[in-house]
């Protein structure tokens, strides 16, 4: 009998993972699921909607995108789910991991993790599921907020989730340690244990495709989420990435195609300009100019001033 291919995801990641990036990774090496960043279900479901919208944005695409939401109350979550099953997302995810300071002081997304806030999560849950109208529900959290809580996974996997993927450290230890893959081979032990259908995901320092599946084949897991590599190599998800022999045009080209896109999706008002400066770091690396070339596009005013830097560079070069 054939052993199931484990499912490989870009991680959802704020500013990074929207509509033009995921374009461009489909196009390089596409994984088996997209998620979009995460949206706030209360900013939707108020005055604030207009702004919040772009993060929906669908491309055309054969690749599964699942809508990752946060927030407060339950009733914006069912709202909200309605609305995503209404539009055609393939799944939706509940962010009960950002570690972000100002998004836990509120009680939001990692907060949830402690023990006082499960009833809380429970409603969520079954808010949710029923404004999705039998649209997958998964979520994406870590091992702990302090540490790791074995228990709060055990609660979750009694929900009937269809996913949950587990930053393999607490929220206090943020990215600062290693990630503890054992224990999200554990949790995934407890899934079985308990027979429940729902796919452990794990995620945290999983640089390229072999690695993944050798520890999705390690530790039993059902797929593995890779983030922050993707700045290293946009091919992350391919079995044998072309990246190393890119030539410098050839990364700016791609860089070019980032930039036009970006232009096209998105009016000033919609995005700031500055969120895609960060990609530089994506492409103008190793190669001779690649330094000073990021000097002037960290130094560009506009979007068509840093598409102007790029293309002169490559008429001259």
């Amino acid at each position: 009998m054939n052993r199931i291919m484990p499912l490989l995801i870009l991680a959802p990641m704020y500013n990074v993972t929207d509509t033009v990036f995921r374009q461009i990774i489909a196009e390089c090496a596409p994984p088996d699921l997209f998620m979009t960043e995460f949206v706030n279900v209360d900013g939707l479901q108020s005055r604030g909607r207009t702004k919040l919208r772009p993060f929906l944005y669908k491309e055309d695409s054969k690749i599964p995108l699942i809508a990752q939401i946060w927030g407060s109350e339950p009733k914006n979550y069912f709202k909200t789910a309605r609305e995503l099953a209404a539009e055609g997302f393939a799944g939706i995810d509940l962010n009960l991991g950002c570690p972000d300071k100002t998004v836990v002081k509120n009680n939001n997304c990692s907060a949830l993790i402690q023990e006082k806030n499960w009833s809380k999560v429970k409603q969520i849950i079954e808010a949710t599921k029923e404004g999705a109208q039998g649209l997958p529900v998964s979520i994406k959290t870590r091992l702990g907020f302090r540490q790791t809580n074995f228990d709060f996974h055990q609660f979750l996997l009694e929900q009937d989730l269809d996913m949950l993927s587990i930053h393999a450290r607490t929220v206090s230890e943020m990215s600062r340690v290693p990630a503890r893959w054992h224990e999200v081979g554990h949790i995934k032990d407890m899934a079985l244990k308990i027979n429940s259908r729902t796919k452990i995901i794990g995620n945290g320092d999983i640089s390229n495709y072999e690695q993944a599946l050798s520890l999705c084949e390690k530790y039993g897991w059902d797929g593995a989420m890779i983030g922050r590599a993707i700045f290293d190599d946009p091919f992350v998800f391919s079995k044998s990435s072309p990246w190393t022999d890119y030539q410098p045009l050839e990364k700016i080209e791609l860089y070019l195609k980032h930039l036009k896109l970006f232009k096209q999706t998105y009016s000033d008002k919609q995005r700031n300009f500055n969120i895609i400066k960060k990609f530089m770091k994506v492409y103008l690396i190793n190669f001779e100019q690649a330094s000073d070339l990021r000097l002037q596009i960290a130094q560009s005013q506009d979007i068509d001033q840093a598409i102007e830097i790029l293309t002169d560079f490559k008429l001259t070069s």
